[in-house]
């Protein structure tokens, strides 16, 4: 579903409220799928004024899930809220010339086409520098451009592979490799570009130094999972295998109750004296050599994952949660994703909202989770239509009436239930 304004008519009231840390400064958001559109969401929750320049045919995540049909699925929602949409074809002339005119007032260019795409298109780093000698060019990609990985496509399934979590998760379950089920390796890529983007802003400032930064999925998470896990083979030399053994234990598991099911992290010696205070035999802390000491309780951790398995059962979740909570233990009964939408912390926080969308009407939305107290985001606006504010963001950028008339014309804004493939207009890259 695309909306369009005719040129010269008004903006939405308060299409860019200008609240939070980030007000003023202006992104270019050239990405898809989930990485690198959550970065730059997080940026414009924090009052970044996010512009994301997409093909006629829309961001191809807007067609995954429910109301995948009018190009408005739950995973583009949930990484493109207040963000502003326009729609370009980058390999038509007119769409090049509309997006090299947008790039010469922007801070920021944020960006996962791969480098190869973008030169086809024009649009080196070294020609987006002499459009705008103070634009930062974040560039999120698969793997470092030094490597013979360089051209290689890159998806969160290949990434969790690359960096061996799928074979830890085998070594220390049934045996069998898979994935986590989470988008975790392009969600922490986003995260970490968002600090990196905040960081070049911040040395631009200081310095007035604009530069290119490329952040490769591959090399980000390679440390991610091996800070973790060097473990032994982090010295030279080893000193032992891979692998953090409490939390590779098999037993490492939410643990079964009477009732139903509790996590706790008896961690420190003072969790461990109060927790076997609690059982019926609260001796075994000067007894049992295995619990005497946390390095004694990390070697040992199968054993310790046991032993507490087998307490736990004795008792309900109730039961636990006020016995552990009043010995200072950390502890918290399992969350379904139903009861988590039902979190009595979360409810008093607002955490969770309905707000309403033009084409899908009402949904829920999360909150901003930092909470600022001298820069306050603003009110959170839900994602765009393809293409919503083609109009108004061409005409900031100094394009006359005729030529976002032309541009229009040209096609590049289409309706989104016609749209039948996956085919964008710039080969992005491939993560999810």
């Amino acid at each position: 579903m695309s909306i369009l304004r005719e040129p010269g008519s008004p903006p939405d009231a308060g299409a860019h409220a200008g609240c939070g840390p980030m007000a003023g400064i202006r992104i270019i958001d050239l990405t898809t799928i989930v990485m690198a559109a959550s970065a730059s969401q997080m940026l414009a929750d924090l009052g970044a004024d996010v512009i994301k320049v997409e093909s006629p045919a829309g961001d191809p995540i807007r067609r995954v899930g429910p109301y995948g049909d009018i190009g408005m699925g739950p995973m583009f929602l949930g990484s493109n809220r207040n963000k502003r949409s326009v729609a370009l074809d980058l390999k038509t002339a007119d769409g090049a010339a509309a997006f090299a005119a947008l790039l010469k007032s922007e801070d920021v260019l944020v960006c996962n086409v791969r480098p190869a795409a973008m030169k086809r298109l024009g649009f080196t780093p070294e020609a987006i520098a002499a459009l705008n000698s103070r634009i930062i060019y974040a560039n999120l990609i698969g793997f470092s451009q030094r490597g013979s990985y360089a051209a290689s496509p890159a998806f969160d399934d290949l990434i969790q592979a690359a960096t061996g979590l799928p074979t830890l998760l085998a070594a220390h379950s049934d045996g069998v490799p898979r994935y986590i089920p989470l988008n975790v390796m392009d969600r922490a890529v986003g995260f970490y570009a968002f600090g990196v983007i905040a960081s070049a802003l911040f040395a631009r400032e200081r310095t007035g130094i604009a530069q290119r930064v490329d952040v490769p999925m591959f090399e980000t998470m390679v440390p991610f999972v091996l800070g973790d896990h060097f473990w032994g083979k982090k010295y030279r030399p080893e000193k032992g295998g891979f692998g953090y053994p409490r939390i590779i234990a098999a037993e490492r598991r939410p643990y079964r109750t009477k009732d139903a099911y509790v996590c706790c992290t008896i961690y420190s010696d003072a969790n461990w004296r109060a927790f076997l205070k609690l059982t019926e035999d609260p001796a075994r802390w000067e007894k049992d050599e295995r619990l005497a000491s946390i390095g004694a309780r990390t070697v040992n951790s199968d054993f310790v994952s046991s032993f507490v398995r087998d307490e736990m059962v004795r008792r309900t979740t109730a039961d636990w949660k006020a016995l552990l909570s009043d010995a200072d233990i950390p502890v918290f009964p399992l969350h379904s994703m139903d009861s988590l939408l039902a979190d009595p912390h979360l409810a008093e926080i607002g955490f969770f909202r309905e707000i309403e969308h033009p084409a899908v009407g009402r949904y829920v939305e999360t909150a901003v989770p930092s909470e600022w107290f001298g820069t306050p985001v603003g009110e959170i606006r839900p994602a765009p239509l393809v293409g919503e504010h083609t109009v108004e963001v061409l005409q900031e950028a100094g394009l006359d009436a005729e030529q976002i008339r032309r541009l229009c014309a040209s096609g590049p804004m289409i309706s989104q239930e016609k749209s039948t493939t996956n085919d964008v207009a710039v080969e992005e890259e491939d993560n999810d």
